[in-house]
């Protein structure tokens, strides 16, 4: 019989050799499950073993335009054999989707940036219109900033998407959304594992860019300034912290365990939740500050959810 091991379900393996570095330190056996390709046999059993979404709504820009589908097929199958899995189907579809990660935050009382979402493209211009500029577009499955876009004039958006340079979302739906204002160019983002709390990293957008993925395979050549570090830890979080608190609260009524959560405060006072960012990546800069490194930590979280279904 196969050992049991922790499965991570992924579409990028270049996200992955980190992880298999911390499996291997903390003894804990890792098997990848690529999304891009493979069987599942319905009618048989799958393996024993912790199962790990790592799904990515950017996976179709790196040559992996199944992997949506696939990671729900997967998921559900495994689900069906109850199998113990870490942000399962409910999650994945979660991931791909801003419009599903907007109503989980609004419906538990966030602030959200006010946005309207477009199917198609017949609409666009008559919804931008609703929006005093400047406003900006983003695409429902994003990540990676994509779709990403800032427009000064209803004019200048016109260009935009009767132009040749207007970018499709890949499901369809773009975004419409305010352009939310901060005192000081950066965002915030608090990480968790197993649900609770390990850091927040200070993120900098002096840079006015929107590709906001802290892992060194994110990064963009020719973008590095040593002085003005992007990623740092932000000490003023604690897990006591009321907005870390709700956060947590969150993530266990959406059955997240593993997860980045992206805010900001803007100069008129208010404090806006974003993204909620299921297939989160790490700085090495940040891991080596922080007292707990996130990624040992879920070598740690899934080894022993690990130890828990084989002794079962």
């Amino acid at each position: 019989m196969t050992r049991p091991a922790v499965h991570v379900l992924h579409d990028n393996p270049e996200w992955i050799e980190v992880f298999v570095r911390a499996f291997e330190a903390e003894g804990v056996p890792l098997v990848q499950w690529p999304l891009d390709h493979g069987v599942l046999d319905l009618d048989g059993e799958p393996p024993q073993g912790v199962f790990w979404s790592r799904l990515s709504a950017s996976s179709h820009t790196r040559g992996a335009e199944l992997a949506k589908d696939a990671a729900r097929a997967t998921l559900s199958w495994l689900e069906s054999w109850d199998r113990r899995v870490v942000n399962g189907s409910r999650v994945a579809d979660l991931e791909v989707s801003k419009v599903i990660q907007h109503a989980a935050l609004r419906r538990r009382g966030f602030d959200v940036p006010r946005t309207v979402a477009v199917i198609g493209t017949e609409d666009l211009l008559a919804s931008a219109r609703t929006f005093a500029p400047p406003f900006i577009t983003k695409h429902d499955q994003g990540g990676k900033g994509l779709g990403v876009r800032r427009f000064d004039t209803q004019e200048e958006f016109a260009a935009y998407v009767e132009g040749p340079e207007f970018e499709p979302s890949a499901d369809g739906i773009t975004l419409l959304q305010e352009l939310l204002v901060t005192p000081e160019p950066f965002i915030t983002r608090a990480e968790f594992v197993g649900g609770r709390f390990v850091y927040a990293v200070r993120v900098d957008t002096s840079r006015g860019a929107f590709q906001l993925c802290p892992a060194d395979a994110c990064a963009v050549p020719g973008d590095d300034d040593p002085a003005v570090p992007p990623f740092v830890r932000d000490e003023s979080f604690t897990a006591e912290d009321p907005l870390i608190q709700r956060f947590q609260d969150l993530l266990a009524s959406l059955d997240i365990e593993i997860a980045g959560i992206e805010f900001l405060h803007t100069v008129d006072g208010r404090t806006v939740t974003y993204d909620i960012n299921t297939n989160t990546n790490y700085n090495a800069d940040v891991e080596a500050q922080a007292p707990v490194p996130a990624i040992r930590e879920i070598a740690r979280y899934l080894g022993g959810l690990l130890d828990q279904v084989t002794e079962s």
